[in-house]
């Protein structure tokens, strides 16, 4: 999940794992022998904002896990769907520097789940928006903040390593009252590429089926030089206007774009799978990613 404010100064990203693609526990695991997925889990919580940011990604073990039909617990924390709002108690330790991540986020959908997409031909991995239109209300205790704005779910699912099938990805969310459009483009490790266009809201086209998106436009390489682009109908309206993480092979960042003739933001990720499977890569990982099993 992720949320920005309306007012456009905080934003907020939550990521539920169960067998995280990123966990460097999870691969080392894997190399040795077959892994148990539900043994690697964590809830990852980003909030960025003026003097809030925090960042949280504490892995643990099987016996912090429990989930049903309608809750999932990771330690402290839980997601639990209420039949009408998603809510999200958090209660996690930043890290590197240990401080409080606490409080409550609400997420009201305003849009149906989408269909789910293949990202490969082998439909190995599977990615389907499940609320791309919401609303969200942020209550948060440590930080002292709170906010609301435009909301944003979706699910993903694979049965290997996304390294496996991927060299690298460039995501993107448009944020707007009562649309998003979804530009997702991906670069095969064979070489090959993919692109996917829904968009999403009360005006047409509306209904998640693809669309023809605008060319691509390079944005500044990260601090990393991890090299990002973005679908734009203007080069010279786009930009990034903050970057909100910075790591060796992975960059969240938001992006000044046109499209549809508008001036909008974007939310925008991108991903090198290339340097994320180098083992030095992995080894500094756990810097951010504690783990905590009992």
């Amino acid at each position: 999940m992720d949320a920005a404010s309306d007012c456009g100064d905080y934003g907020l990203t939550i990521i539920a794992f169960v067998g995280s693609v990123f966990s460097p526990y999870y691969a080392w695991a894997r190399s040795r022998r077959e892994a148990d997925a539900e043994n690697h889990v964590a809830l990852n919580v980003a909030m960025y904002g003026r003097g809030g940011y925090r960042w949280s990604m504490t892995e643990r073990g099987r016996r912090d896990l429990n989930r049903s039909a309608d809750r999932l617990t990771i330690g402290p924390s839980s997601v639990r769907w209420s039949g009408a709002q998603l809510e999200i108690d958090i209660d996690e330790t930043c890290v590197p520097i240990p401080r409080a991540l606490r409080g409550r986020v609400v997420v009201t959908p305003a849009s149906a789940p989408s269909e789910p997409f293949a990202l490969d031909a082998a439909r190995r991995h599977i990615w389907q928006p499940i609320a791309p239109v919401a609303r969200v209300v942020v209550q948060m205790d440590a930080p002292k903040r709170s906010w609301s704005g435009q909301a944003y779910i979706d699910s993903n699912l694979g049965s290997e390593p996304l390294e496996a099938a991927f060299m690298s990805w460039d995501w993107s969310r448009t944020i707007e009252r009562d649309r998003t459009r979804i530009f997702y483009d991906i670069v095969a490790r064979d070489g090959s590429s993919t692109s996917i266009a829904p968009v999403y809201g009360s005006a047409p086209p509306s209904d998640g089926s693809p669309v023809m998106p605008p060319g691509q436009v390079e944005l500044k390489p990260s601090l990393w030089r991890v090299p990002r682009k973005i679908r734009s109908e203007a080069s010279q309206a786009t930009g990034v206007l903050e970057t909100w993480e910075d790591g060796p092979f992975y960059a969240r960042t938001l992006v000044g774009t046109q499209i549809g003739g508008e001036r909008i933001r974007a939310v925008h990720e991108t991903v090198s799978l290339s340097r994320f499977s180098h083992p030095v890569v992995k080894a500094m990982l756990p810097f951010r990613m504690p783990r905590w099993a009992r």
